[in-house]
C-alpha cells in the first residue's frame, strides 16, 4: 500500500506517494534538503537549480563509489570461496570442523 506524505524541499511542498513508511520518506527529504544546502554553501550559489544539480552530482558520485566497493567486495568474496574450495580439495576434511 502506498503512503502519501507531504515533504518540503527548498520551501516547496510536495506530496510523495511511496511504499516506504512516512518516517522514511521524511528522512529522505531531510537528506535531500541537507545535501542541497551543502551544495549551496560550498559553491556559494544562490541559484536553487544549480544547487540541486550539484547536490545530485555529489550523491550520484557517492552512489557510484558505493557500487564500486560492493563489486570489489563481491569479487573478493568469490576469490575467497575459490581459495577455500582449493584448500578443501587439497586437505580433505579440513572444512568439516575436524
Amino acid at each position: 500500500m502506498k503512503n502519501s506524505v507531504q515533504v518540503t524541499i527548498l520551501g516547496q511542498i510536495y506530496t510523495v506517494r511511496s511504499e516506504a513508511g512516512p518516517q522514511e520518506v521524511l528522512q529522505v527529504s531531510e537528506f535531500v534538503n541537507r545535501r542541497i544546502q551543502e551544495a549551496q554553501n560550498s559553491s556559494g550559489t544562490a541559484n536553487s537549480f544549480t544547487a540541486v544539480v550539484l547536490a545530485l552530482l555529489n550523491v550520484a558520485g557517492e552512489l557510484f563509489e558505493l557500487q564500486k566497493r560492493g563489486q570489489e567486495s563481491g569479487a573478493a568474496e568469490e576469490r575467497l570461496q575459490a581459495l577455500l574450495a582449493r584448500l578443501e580439495k587439497a586437505c580433505p576434511g579440513a572444512g568439516q570442523g575436524g
